[in-house]
């Protein structure tokens, strides 16, 4: 992401045209179903938050967060902010830095779409993956965090949390390899990719025979989706758990570790970075910290889980391009995203032709 995009997500600003809501009606709802609330609140609309909208919801004595519904016609279970929420209740359950939630309502009467409202934590989103804002030393310390975090969230037991239902274990490459290369393919807008073509027919017949392990998978596990405590190297809060299922726990390791090849105007990346020089540590280091940490001797298919990363990147953006060209997304960063597509399918082909040498 430029560092125009990632100026564009920080901070808040007045509530846009099309997203006010009668707030009046939420006080009332928070009245009954927040415990220690107490209104009046002030409303204000995060920049980020593009998919589900977000608010945040200052009063005299606390800060809220709220997250709802779009208008207008959503695809079938797009958007789906109580599940959100249910992961949140369910991780903090085990202890995993979430934000604390305190209310889902399913009721469009109240604000006109489904919401929650959570906690408001309060600290650090870094938006450039080699850490410019903190002193060289310390910067191995907040890699081994995000490294912590996602192989604590991994070893989640999430039948004992009430997640046991919150996805299909088994099988998920070839699930994820069918529909994604589905909406890559019915989407005539943004036209075929010979990169892409070519994935769709190679990666079926080369996911690992590896054991089908099953965990909570964030989906979208990048240093930018997370909160840092404001002085230390430790995570707050772990952000934005709309494409969190059950899943395979070393897709969800690898699309973490592909900010190694990632060129940094496209997302948090570390792409031609001079690790050494930034005292970063190493792409093997940081593979052999994870396995370490859940008992693995090593990821024999670390390279199709690479090429399967940036196939689904790859896809997503596709998405975003034929949005684009249809005229369903406006903003700048998605614009930025269209145009990176290309690059992002030929990405994900050199991880596989490396997954085949």
């Amino acid at each position: 992401m430029s560092a125009a995009a990632a100026e564009a997500n920080l901070g808040v600003t007045p509530v846009r045209e099309g997203f006010a809501f009668d707030v009046m009606a939420l006080e009332r709802w928070m009245a009954d179903h927040v415990e220690g609330f107490a209104g009046p609140i002030r409303v204000e609309q995060f920049r980020g938050g593009q998919s589900n909208p977000t608010y945040k919801l200052a009063t005299a004595e606390r800060t809220y967060v709220l997250r709802r519904k779009p208008g207008g016609q959503l695809l079938q279970g797009a958007h789906a902010v109580d599940r959100e929420a249910r992961v949140l209740v369910g991780l903090e359950k085990a202890n995993f830095p979430v934000a604390h939630v305190y209310g889902v309502c399913t009721d469009e009467t109240v604000i006109g779409s489904w919401f929650y409202v959570m906690e408001m934590v309060e600290g650090r989103i870094f938006w450039d993956a080699t850490l410019p804002e903190v002193d060289r030393a310390s910067r191995p310390a907040y890699f081994e965090a995000m490294n912590a975090t996602m192989a604590a969230l991994h070893q989640v037991d999430y039948a004992a949390v009430g997640l046991g239902d919150y996805g299909r274990p088994g099988n998920y490459f070839a699930r994820q390899i069918a529909r994604w290369s589905r909406q890559y393919l019915e989407d005539e807008a943004a036209g075929r990719n010979p990169h892409m073509d070519w994935l769709v027919a190679w990666l079926p017949e080369h996911v690992p025979d590896d054991g089908d392990e099953t965990a909570i998978v964030h989906g979208d596990f990048r240093i930018d989706n997370m909160i840092f405590h404001p002085t230390e190297p430790r995570i707050l809060a772990v952000l934005d758990w709309e494409l969190s299922t059950l899943g395979h726990p070393l897709a969800d390791f690898t699309y973490n570790a592909m900010m190694y090849r990632m060129p940094p105007h496209i997302v948090a990346g570390l792409g031609g970075a001079d690790l050494a020089g930034l005292n970063l540590p190493t792409e093997a280091d940081y593979l052999a910290a994870y396995c370490r940490r859940t008992g693995r001797s090593g990821m024999p298919g670390y390279g199709f889980y690479l090429a399967f990363n940036f196939f689904r990147l790859a896809a997503i953006f596709h998405g975003i391009k034929g949005r684009v060209l249809r005229g369903a997304a406006a903003s700048a960063q998605a614009a930025e995203r269209a145009e990176a597509f290309p690059e992002l399918a030929r990405l994900a082909w050199v991880q596989a032709m490396g997954a085949s040498a």
